[in-house]
């Protein structure tokens, strides 16, 4: 079973909904969940949101915050997870925001990615550092880290 389907089959189980903010995974996550059939009942919408501005009008991030601490913070993790949330018909929100590569700089390296989870009950965020493994292999690293952060908070879920 993938990881898709194990997400799914948890969130039937639990009767929840679930909404994904997107930045470098460029709508992976989403795509991971939607190529599991029936996933349309557990799965409200996707939320792709590459530049800032997108990150502003789409999530309400605030543009301060992308101002004084970038679109790569756990900080703006946690507003989009809030903003996908409060933006959809689902229980739950996952948020993924990084640098996949190339490139990066000495204060956010390449394969540096932020995540948020959000649901009524609680807001948290993470990050991790999956290295220089290529644009590609951070982006897959991400998607299925994402993955496993909903199948915990669906578990965790009331």
């Amino acid at each position: 079973m993938t990881l898709a389907e194990t997400l799914l089959a948890a969130a039937r189980a639990k009767g929840v909904m679930i909404a994904t903010a997107e930045s470098c995974t460029g709508g992976l996550v989403a795509g991971a969940i939607t190529d599991v059939a029936g996933s349309s009942a557990m799965f409200d919408r996707g939320f792709v949101t590459y530049t800032n501005a997108a990150k502003v009008a789409m999530l309400g991030v605030r543009q301060d915050t992308l101002d004084r601490v970038g679109a790569v913070s756990e900080e703006v993790a946690a507003e989009m997870a809030a903003g996908a949330l409060s933006h959809a018909a689902a229980q739950i929100a996952v948020s993924v925001t990084g640098i996949a590569g190339p490139g990066g700089s000495e204060f956010k390296p390449e394969g540096r990615v932020c995540f948020g989870i959000a649901t009524n009950q609680c807001l948290r965020t993470e990050t991790q550092e999956f290295g220089s493994l290529g644009r590609a292999n951070v982006r897959r690293a991400a998607v299925d880290h994402a993955l496993t952060l909903l199948i915990c908070a669906v578990a965790d879920y009331p």
